[in-house]
């Protein structure tokens, strides 16, 4: 169930976590993800860093609603990734491209961003009832 309160206690945070996850698309279309590794293990790596923040922020923070928190942080994440989308792509390619000419394309990024911080949720809930004892 989806608690409005915690967003609205949170949307700093959540929108701060979901910027953050901007470093990706922003490494991949400026070319910087090619020069660390290849951009299969470039994606896989960032994923996995932006993962670990989220984690040592919300644990830090000693978040109540880590789960909430950080599955409206991956909706966040996926609406500014879409925008960023939308905006750059029309310059860099001279078309309009990604999600929002695809509506499936769109949807899947939104669960798939929900999943995301859904398990990261489940994962800081662990460390933090680990930290309890």
């Amino acid at each position: 169930m989806i608690n409005k309160e915690v967003f609205r206690q949170n949307i700093g945070l959540i929108l701060g976590l979901g910027s953050i996850a901007l470093i990706r698309p922003i490494m991949k279309i400026t070319g910087i993800i090619h020069l660390l590794v290849n951009e299969q293990f470039g994606s896989i790596l960032m994923t996995i860093l932006i993962s670990l923040v989220w984690l040592i922020i919300v644990v830090g923070k000693k978040s109540h609603h880590p789960i909430q928190i950080l599955v409206f942080a991956g909706i966040s994440y996926a609406l500014f990734a879409t925008i960023l989308s939308a905006i750059l792509s029309p310059i860099l390619t001279g078309q309009f491209q990604g999600p929002l000419t695809n509506p499936l394309a769109l949807i899947s990024i939104i669960v798939t961003n929900i999943i995301w911080g859904l398990i990261i949720g489940v994962i800081a809930i662990v460390i933090m009832k680990r930290k309890k004892k």
